[in-house]
This record gives structure tokens, sequence and C-alpha cells, in this order.
């Protein structure tokens, strides 16, 4: 099973530890492109402080995270699953999982990125700010830059398994399964039962459960069906929709009666 996450805008500081090393990321297909968007993004952070919080879409409240970026080939490095918080990453806890799930959360999850494309949660990275949405000087909207490097790797990455993809639509763009992927790949969309829609926070927080519950059981689903069956079991209201079609993913709602 492959889980493909969303980052989180909010990140904890880098670590006091050795800087980032590209070649030591995971999916090594991807360290030409990274390079590329981690020279811009800190060329641009280095210059015209005003221009990069315009670019970066920041606010004056977060005029520090240009000099951040400044300083991303010195800044101390640590575990991605450490970077990342906010609601999704504190539901899922990692730091609490027991080894067995620890274990499982390093081989399953990758967590897409706007900087490095797509991450490993061992992966040990600075804290920085850059989202999907972000259109650099020299390179454009990062969405769309990722898209050729990203299925060059991906499709082997994914394997012969279920990929979940639980990946907010700005992300999902740098990546969409195709063909014989995308057949065995499940979207999950969190519903506030009584009203059918999505509120980001509780759509969030219950994604972060889910997988934490994945992981914690141990649970292998081989596949879409299997994966309903799976949540079914950790005491999930599902609702599945078969693709009309082949090469094409499966949609699954989750219904959730208690916005928490």
């Amino acid at each position: 099973m492959l889980v493909l996450l969303p980052p989180s805008e909010g990140k904890a500081a880098s670590g006091r530890g050795a800087p980032l090393k590209l070649e030591s990321l995971s999916l090594p297909g991807l360290n030409a492109a990274r390079a590329a968007v981690l020279g811009e993004l800190v060329e641009l952070c280095s210059g015209d402080e005003d221009k990069a919080r315009e670019v970066l879409g920041l606010s004056e409240g977060l005029r520090g995270e240009v000099a951040k970026n400044a300083g991303l080939r010195a800044a101390g490095a640590r575990p991605a699953g450490e970077i990342y918080t906010g609601v999704l990453y504190d539901a899922l806890d990692l730091a609490s999982l027991d080894a067995a799930a620890k274990r499982r959360a390093a081989r399953s999850l990758l967590v897409f990125s706007g900087l490095w494309g797509a991450v490993r949660v061992t992966d040990r990275i600075p804290s920085y700010r850059c989202s999907m949405g972000v259109k650099l000087p020299g390179l454009g909207a990062l969405g769309a830059y990722w898209r050729t490097p990203m299925a060059e790797v991906l499709p082997e990455v994914a394997g012969r398994g279920l990929v979940l993809d639980l990946r907010s639509a700005a992300y999902a763009a740098a990546w969409k399964p195709k063909g014989e992927v995308a057949g065995r790949t499940a979207t999950v969309r969190v519903l506030h039962a009584p009203t059918r829609k999505v509120v980001s926070h509780f759509n969030k927080a219950t994604k972060g459960r889910i997988v934490r519950g994945l992981l914690s059981a141990g649970a292998a689903p081989s596949g879409p069906a299997e994966l309903v069956t799976a949540l079914r079991d950790l005491g999930y209201v599902v609702e599945a929709e078969a693709p009309a079609g082949a090469g094409r993913p499966w949609t699954l709602d989750v219904l959730v009666t208690e916005v928490h």
C-alpha cells in the first residue's frame, strides 16, 4: 500500500543536525528537479524580500519565512514526519505509533511537496515554506513543473498494490495515476453525514486517523475493494463508487457525524 499525503503549511523548526543532502532523499529520480526548485527558491528569498513574499503568497506576519527559505542549504534537517505538523499530522501522530506501525509508515507514506516533489516521512529535510501553488520566476507553476518528473518516477514507486490518495487538489495536480495504476487507486472524501459537505478541519483530522488506524492494525488491503472492508472493520461508514471504466480511480466517501 502506498499512501499519498499532502504536506502542511505549518511546519516544525528545522533540526540542529547536519543540513540537507539531496542525494540522501528517497526517490532519487526527482533530485534534478529538486535541485532546480531549491536553487530558485533560495535565490528568490535571498533577494527582494517583498517580491519573495508576493511570489510565495505570504502575509506580513510570515515575513520571517523568507529568511528561513534563504538559509535552506545550511539549515539543520530532521525527518519529514517531524517537520510536517497541522491537523492531519496531529491526528496521525507518528511519534506515538508502535515500532511495527512506524516501519509500515516508513514504507508506505509519501508526502507531496512544492519544494521536494515527494518525500518519505523518514527523509531528513529542513523546515521551509513553498506550496505547490507557487509560481517561481524561473520555473513557473510548481504543480505543472512537477508533472514530468513525477510521471517518470511515481509509477514504479506505486508498485503493484493499492494507492490510497489523500492529497488535496493542488498536490493531486502534480501526479495523477494513469492506466493500470489508476485502476488500483482510491481517493477519499470525508463528508459530514447530515449535510454531505466537506468540512476542512475534520476532513484533515479524519484522514489522519484513517492512516493511523490502518498502520496500527497492520492492514494491507491489496486494492480499493479491500480498503473499503478494512475501513469498515475500523468502524468507519464508507460509501464506495467503483469507476465507470478501466484506468480510473475509485472514489470512497467516509461519512462522519461529529465535527472534531
